[in-house]
């Protein structure tokens, strides 16, 4: 099925908008986690040479309902912070902060070397039905698309990492 320009611009605007979030601007006014130096624990460049990353992880999930649905947005810092804008598709924008054990499961997930595998670029992710909630994570390993969509299997860690983030924020799994 093919997609429609609109459907294009959109992933590709959230697409873009998550790339700058993870990149380094920050959503809540400033990086508060130290600086590493390349080589040194925690350091490891993301695809350098295939080396874990043994550092804390932003993601971010990016949701769109449908051809022309808002875009719903939610970014987690590593510390477990988080904003949620539009999540719930009512237009509000919310913060708050993963619990000490959510968090620490969140960053063990994020860094699981099987992520890597998951990436939309490995599986040769296609979008597939038209009109589903589509949910994006962008995660240091790449972009892992799945969508609401009947009979779609999800990656298992980014499922997990899916579940996670829905069962403790105002994102939502599935459309409403």
């Amino acid at each position: 099925m093919a997609l429609s320009r609109s459907r294009l611009v959109s992933l590709s605007a959230a697409t873009l908008l998550a790339a700058v979030v993870l990149s380094g601007c920050a959503p809540f006014g400033g990086q508060d986690e130290p600086a590493t130096q390349p080589g040194a624990p925690g350091g490891a460049q993301p695809g350098a040479g295939g080396a874990a990353n043994t550092g804390k992880h932003r993601v971010s999930l990016l949701q769109n309902e449908g051809t022309d649905g808002p875009l719903r947005t939610l970014n987690v810092e590593p510390d477990g912070r988080w904003e949620c804008v539009n999540c719930a598709g009512d237009g509000v924008t919310s913060t708050g902060v993963l619990s000490a054990e959510h968090q620490e499961r969140l960053q063990e997930l994020l860094a699981d070397p099987a992520l890597a595998m998951e990436t939309d670029e490995v599986r040769g992710y296609k979008v597939v039905c038209i009109g589903a909630l589509t949910s994006s994570l962008l995660t240091q390993a790449g972009l892992i698309t799945a969508q609401d969509c009947p009979g779609e299997e999800r990656p298992p860690v980014a499922e997990e990492i899916l579940l996670l983030l829905t069962q403790n924020t105002p994102a939502q799994l599935t459309s409403p």
